[in-house]
């Protein structure tokens, strides 16, 4: 083993609070597996939670391994993977599956299910992106849990302890059975996602607290799950439903828990300012003297209660999300809000100071035109008038990334604009921006694309993922050529009716219904729904 890669953990965990130790003695050994680097998964709440959960188990232990470019092994006793009876890794992004399957590479570890048997660790995948679709990963992936993690893991952890010593095959029946998991050519019925029925049976905050991440210097709290927008190219609104909150008592009580640790609570949540008893959180976090701080505001509402609250933290930055620019766009996408209602929560916010406002906007959605990018140039020169008129310093950014259509979403059928068309997009952006001092800050519209094709891909992407040699454009390009993938098919249209790959998962909205929504789409529909 690298002198490196152990000097690297033992460096990380000495700047740790939190951190789960466990005798190994008649335990099931889990290596949790976040395929990316130790900042990117320190930050991810869920795979905190994760921790905590199978951790919980007197059964179990569980240990961190991250893709940090050396011989991975686990962070808590620098064992390798395989060592482990099983490895869960989570997949909240699809761009991780390159990552996992170097990870099994460089490990020794068969990454294909054909090739694995007893004496390899058996492999799990959860999070958002397999949820949706699993299949990318079914000829590497022994199971899936297709939903969350609270509702699953009760059940999977005794089956996985009472038959880790069985053939493999009887092991994969027997984790076919439980509610939510998905064993690839066990499995028979499309597999139901499963998900937490109260909130408020457990608490989802920091486990490990490090500084070795971009949110270093907070708690992390989950104030509720789900999202009842319906805007059609979500997947968070599709994929978290129901829509449940976290009563005020109980995210008080948690956050005066992590204030023994951090003076900073991180409020996590897909609609921050949709909880009804937001402006009593406020208040409570600061009465007891707690900053906080969200990744986003919803445009409506928007709480003045909230906006004071993140201006006396010291919040210097605030993201409003439009998505759209254009009213008819707006209502193609069902984001529901109107440009009166954007220049007003531009108006409030700006009203409290904040140094910096980010305008979140997608380009490339379905519909879309260059009369539509042209409205964003619009929109924001407007809201870059509003907020200068209250601080002269202040900045206007804009974050734009492209549409990628998701699995399980009305637009699962829907094309993905090319690159070339993207960048045509974008330069007008910054052609009309740019003079005003208005930064536009994008990603690689290329990885989006690989990211297009692998949300909405079958088995035939893991032949390719295990065939590249590097990661790269260039070897992906070449992996898709030697597997006979087609690359255009992402900037294709999927016919009605066509067979679905991720049609194996139920995700508890019909095809039927997100095909009538796709069609209201295409009217310029707004969602009939609770908004």
């Amino acid at each position: 083993m690298h002198w490196k890669t152990l000097k690297e953990a033992r460096r990380k965990l000495a700047g740790e609070q939190g951190t789960i130790f466990k005798d190994w003695g008649g335990k099931l050994a889990i290596a949790l597996v976040y395929p990316n680097t130790y900042s990117v998964g320190m930050s991810n709440l869920g795979f905190q939670a994760i921790y905590g959960l199978i951790n919980r188990s007197e059964s179990t232990v569980c240990e961190r391994v991250f893709c940090e470019g050396h011989e991975p092994v686990s962070l808590e006793s620098e064992r390798p993977l395989g060592d482990f009876d099983a490895l869960a890794f989570s997949f909240p992004y699809e761009q991780d599956y390159f990552n996992a399957v170097r990870l099994l590479k460089s490990s020794d570890i068969p990454p294909f299910v054909a090739d694995r048997d007893k004496r390899h660790p058996l492999i799990i995948a959860g999070g958002a992106a397999v949820t949706a679709n699993p299949e990318p990963l079914a000829s590497i992936i022994d199971c899936f849990a297709i939903g969350e993690a609270e509702a699953i893991l009760p059940h999977l952890i005794p089956v996985l302890s009472d038959g880790m010593e069985s053939p493999r095959e009887q092991l994969l029946n027997a984790l076919a059975g439980i509610p939510g998991v998905y064993v690839p050519n066990v499995s028979r019925n499309p597999v139901g996602r499963e998900a937490a029925s109260d909130l408020s049976d457990f608490t989802t905050g920091s486990v490990v607290l490090t500084r070795e991440t971009e949110l270093g210097d907070m708690y992390l709290m989950e104030i509720a799950r789900g999202c009842a927008r319906g805007c059609r190219f979500c997947l968070a609104g599709y994929q978290f439903r129901p829509l449940r909150y976290r009563p005020v008592e109980r995210l008080l009580e948690q956050a005066r828990q992590g204030m023994e640790y951090r003076d900073r609570v991180g409020l996590v949540s897909a609609a921050i300012s949709d909880h009804p008893q937001i402006d009593e959180l406020v208040t409570g976090l600061r009465n007891m003297g707690a900053g906080f701080s969200v990744s986003s505001i919803r445009i409506k509402p928007l709480s003045e209660t909230l906006l004071k609250g993140l201006a006396e933290s010291g919040t210097k930055t605030v993201t409003l999300a439009p998505e759209a620019g254009s009213e008819r766009l707006r209502q193609v996408i069902s984001k529901g809000v109107s440009e009166d209602d954007i220049f007003r929560a531009a108006e409030k916010v700006a009203a409290h100071g904040f140094g910096q406002v980010k305008l979140y906007f997608m380009i490339g959605l379905p519909t879309e035109t260059d009369d539509d990018a042209a409205e964003i140039v619009r929109l924001a020169l407007m809201v870059k008038d509003i907020v200068e008129k209250h601080n002269s310093a202040a900045r206007l950014t804009l974050n734009v990334t492209p549409f990628v259509p998701k699995a399980g979403t009305p637009f699962q059928w829907l094309p993905m604009s090319t690159p070339a068309d993207l960048k045509h997009r974008l330069g007008l952006l910054n052609k009309g921006l740019s003079p005003r001092g208005i930064e536009v800050k994008t990603e690689s519209f290329e990885w989006s694309t690989v990211q297009g094709m692998l949300s909405r891909g079958d088995r035939r992407i893991g032949r390719a993922l295990e065939g590249m040699p590097k990661i790269s454009l260039a070897a992906w390009h070449r992996a898709l050529e030697e597997t006979g993938i087609d690359p255009e098919t992402v900037h294709r249209e999927i016919p009605a009716g066509e067979a679905l790959p991720w049609s194996v998962v139920d995700s508890g909205t019909s095809a039927e219904r997100l095909r009538a929504e796709f069609e209201r789409a295409m009217r310029c529909e707004v969602l009939t729904a609770k908004r």
